[in-house]
């Protein structure tokens, strides 16, 4: 005689009314920790309760985790402004990378997107990603001189900081 195979079932319970096995998750963060907290006080021996101040120690660190996630949530915002503010200020500028082929190339950065996680700017028929530019040089702006720059302080010139005093 064979007896068939079941799924195992299993019965519902006080604790666990309605709640489903889910995937582990891969960082703790608050509802984690929460949840700790509470399993621990489900199940702490009534004839010796936790400690007050045990208790208080815990609220305690989990209070410190939601300001640390808050404080990486906005380091990680931050970092994103400034991978945009970088990547517009190489417009007009000359930048080499490396393409696909291992060929290092050089053009000017004629625009900039910031539809994904790393803006990708723009030099001629390519799309490099803002962590693949490798150098920046810095180009002449049409119409300037190549004359030496003013000082807007003193209306002094470079020519005339970096010239040999004049004998007297």
């Amino acid at each position: 005689m064979t007896v068939p195979t079941t799924a195992a079932v299993t019965a519902p319970s006080l604790y666990t009314a309605g709640t489903t096995a889910t995937a582990p998750k891969q960082q703790m963060d608050k509802e984690v920790f929460l949840a700790l907290l509470v399993a621990q006080l489900r199940n702490q021996d009534p004839t010796s309760p936790m400690d007050t101040t045990e208790m208080i120690a815990q609220s305690t660190q989990l209070a410190s985790m939601e300001q640390l996630t808050a404080v990486a949530d906005t380091t990680r915002e931050s970092f994103a402004l400034q991978m945009r503010v970088a990547a517009s200020a190489l417009v007009g500028q000359q930048v080499s990378f490396v393409d696909a082929d291992g060929v290092t190339r050089t053009g000017t950065v004629d625009g900039v997107d910031f539809a994904g996680p790393v803006p990708v700017v723009t030099v001629g028929e390519w799309r490099v990603p803002l962590d693949a530019v490798a150098a920046v040089r810095g180009t002449t702006i049409p119409g300037s001189t190549d004359g030496p720059a003013t000082d807007p302080t003193d209306g002094t010139t470079d020519a005339a900081a970096s010239s040999t005093p004049a004998t007297a």
